[in-house]
């Protein structure tokens, strides 16, 4: 059987969670293919809600195998507190599989990430601090601890001391830090070896072979197409690549294998951090909308930039990742609003761009064009069908399939489990 990617098509928060959970039974092997605990997934299974970080999102379906990918970076102790707390909620986390290539997030990656945010002011990125990009950074430089060190301590002690060779340097003479000590690092690491090995293997490998099996593959991206660290809003992005095109580099699989797209697209817009956001609305219904959506980070519990939906995004992603569908989450949301904005394209110093501009300046400078849809009154929760959404709320999904250039397979219209409508299959 072939891959399925599953990627977000804004800036994240779109609601991944729920469109993995909707496959869930249905799927084999969930594989988090990129990022780290800078990020997360919220799903509600009946009066339950899980708030999943590092864990891919099938660890909650009980007939699926959740994979951590060599494109993840790891912060352990993260890891065993988020799988404490599933086991303790009675969630079987005995599954889970983690490659051996992936990177660590040690220590000083987390101190890095900090004193530089701050060191940099008003320039700062606005990353969580929980040093993911310091981590991709020493990966990138050769200089990173992945898992499968955990298992040798003399390479693990000799890789950590390469590293703080140079970041004490950095932390004591840039930024006036204490130095960090290698033995105190060193034994921390190791203290998680003995419960990690059973959990470690060449998820490469076990995922070619499930595969020629016939099993069902998804791929899931943390973050977002606008997160990329080549294609999103740089340097306002995350450190991994976060489009379908990470899929393969951070889960070990060839394009090859892969036969389908599917990206979640928020009814609405968000963003948590800096950078820019055309849409971004500062009155009172850019409240009412991170209100009723509860717009508020899974991870870090920050207020999310809100505004109206844009399509020209939309368009973008769908050129970077090849969707072939599309989810439409949080629809729900935008009940009650009379006249409901679309962006569908920009207008920079008098000129119009139906596409994303070229260079981030125009897109900083970019005022969006927008089309007025009416909006519809009824409480849409408890659709399950197409045909059972206001005529107005059919008429907004089918005008952003026209605008995006790829079909809306899914809507969600809640946040409980099954409060979605599937318009077309999402496997098979």
């Amino acid at each position: 059987m072939p891959a399925i990617v599953l990627v977000g098509a804004q800036w994240g928060d779109e609601g991944k969670g729920k469109a993995t959970d909707l496959m869930g039974s249905d799927v084999d092997y969930v594989v988090k293919f990129n990022g780290g605990n800078n990020a997360g997934h919220t799903v509600v299974i009946g009066a339950e809600k899980y708030a999943l970080h590092l864990l891919p999102s099938g660890i909650l379906t009980p007939s699926c195998i959740p994979i951590i990918g060599n494109g993840v970076v790891i912060d352990l102790e993260v890891l065993f507190a988020e799988i404490d707390g599933l086991e303790a909620r009675g969630v079987d986390t005995s599954r889970l599989l983690v490659s051996a290539n992936a990177h660590l997030i040690a220590s000083y990656n987390r101190t890095l990430d900090k004193v530089t945010e701050r060191f940099l002011g008003a320039r700062r990125i606005g990353t969580t601090g929980r040093g993911i990009g310091p981590t991709y950074a020493d990966k990138m430089s050769r200089t990173g601890i992945r898992v499968q060190d955990l298992f040798d301590e003399g390479i693990l002690r000799q890789k950590v001391e390469a590293a703080l060779a140079v970041k004490n340097q950095i932390l004591a003479k840039i930024y006036n830090r204490r130095a960090v000590d290698a033995d105190a690092v060193v034994e921390e690491l190791l203290s998680y070896a003995g419960r990690l090995r059973p959990m470690v293997a060449d998820t490469s490998l076990v995922l070619e072979k499930a595969l020629d099996a016939g099993s069902n593959v998804l791929l899931e991206a943390g973050q977002a197409t606008l997160l990329d660290v080549d294609h999103g809003t740089y340097p306002f992005v995350t450190s991994s690549s976060a489009t379908a095109g990470g899929a393969c580099t951070g889960s070990g699989i060839p394009p090859t294998r892969v036969s389908r797209v599917i990206a979640v697209l928020k009814a609405y817009s968000t963003r948590v951090g800096e950078g820019p956001f055309p849409t971004e609305l500062h009155d009172d219904m850019g409240e009412l909308l991170r209100k009723s959506g509860a717009e508020y980070g899974t991870t870090t519990g920050r207020p999310r930039r809100c505004g109206w939906l844009d399509t020209v995004v939309g368009r973008y992603a769908t050129r970077i990742n090849g969707v072939t569908d599309f989810v439409v989450t949080k629809l729900d949301v935008l009940t009650g609003i009379e006249r409901v904005p679309v962006c569908v394209a920009y207008e920079v110093d008098g000129v119009r761009h139906e596409e994303m501009p070229v260079n981030q300046t125009d897109f900083h400078h970019a005022v969006p064009i927008y089309e007025h849809l009416d909006g519809w009154w009824e409480d849409i929760s408890g659709c399950r069908r197409f045909a059972e959404l206001p005529a107005n709320a059919q008429a907004y999904i089918e005008r952003v399939e026209e605008l995006v250039g790829a079909r809306v397979s899914a809507i969600g219209v809640g946040p409980e489990r099954d409060a979605i409508i599937e318009r077309h299959p999402l496997l098979g």
